[in-house]
C-alpha cells in the first residue's frame, strides 16, 4: 500500500486562485501512473500534489494528454467519460467511501457509496462546497494535439466527510480516466489486482498522510 504525505497550508481554503495554484504547486509532486490492465495501455502524463489546512484537503492534478475532451457540463453527470481525474476517499465515519470525479473544465460528480451501483450523490449545495480551480474554461472542448497540458485543484471541506475537524490519516486512491477520449485509458495511484478496469475498489486505497 502507497502513502503519501500531505503538506500542512494554514487557512488554503481563503486563499485566492492565484495564491493556492502557487501554494500546492509547491508541494512535492507524486506519479499517477500505474497502468493496471495491459489492454488499455495509454498512460497520459500525470502527477498530483495533496496538501491541507485544519477545514479541507486540495489536491492538484497536472495532466498532459492528446486528446482533451470534455462534454459533461452538469454537476453529477458522466464526467469520467471525459479527460478526468477522480479522488477517491473512505468514509471515516460510514462504512463506504466518497468518490469525486472532475473533468478538465472543473465538472465534478460526487457521491457516497457502499459499491460501484449504490451511490448517494451529493446534492447541488454539496457539490458546490468542492472548490474547483483549473486551467481550461468551463466549456465544451474536444482537441486532438499531442501532449496538451491542463491542472485542476480541487478543495475538500473536511466537513463533507462528516469530520469536525482534521483526521491523522485517510485512505484513498487517485485516478485519472476518459472512457470516451480517443485513447481510453485507466491510471491509478495505487495498483489494483484486479481483472478488469474497476475504480470502485476501497481495498486497493492507499493513505494520505496528514
Amino acid at each position: 500500500m502507497k502513502t503519501v504525505k500531505s503538506q500542512f497550508i494554514d487557512k488554503m481554503e481563503e486563499y485566492s486562485d492565484e495564491k493556492l495554484y502557487s501554494s500546492i504547486l509547491a508541494c512535492t509532486p507524486q506519479p499517477l501512473d500505474t497502468v493496471n490492465w495491459p489492454e488499455y495501455p495509454y498512460a497520459p502524463e500525470v502527477t498530483f500534489r495533496v496538501a491541507h489546512s485544519d477545514k479541507a484537503v486540495a489536491v492538484m492534478y497536472e495532466v498532459a494528454e492528446d486528446n482533451v475532451r470534455a462534454v459533461s457540463l452538469e454537476s453529477n453527470g458522466p464526467v469520467w467519460e471525459d479527460s478526468c481525474v477522480e479522488f477517491f476517499v473512505k468514509h471515516p465515519v460510514r462504512p463506504g467511501y466518497v468518490n469525486i470525479e472532475i473533468n478538465c473544465i472543473g465538472t465534478a460528480l460526487a457521491a457516497y457509496r457502499t459499491g460501484r451501483e449504490d451511490a448517494e450523490h451529493f446534492s447541488e449545495e454539496k457539490v458546490a462546497k468542492i472548490r474547483r480551480v483549473h486551467s481550461l474554461p468551463h466549456e465544451a472542448i474536444d482537441s486532438h494535439v499531442a501532449g496538451q497540458k491542463w491542472w485542476m485543484i480541487e478543495v475538500v471541506p473536511f466537513e463533507l466527510l462528516d469530520l469536525d475537524s482534521r483526521p491523522a490519516s485517510l485512505r484513498a486512491n487517485f485516478y485519472k480516466c476518459g472512457d470516451k477520449c480517443e485513447k481510453m485509458h485507466f491510471l491509478s495511484w495505487n495498483p489494483i489486482a484486479i481483472p478488469q478496469p474497476d475504480f470502485h475498489r476501497p481495498d486497493y486505497f492507499g493513505e494520505i498522510i496528514f
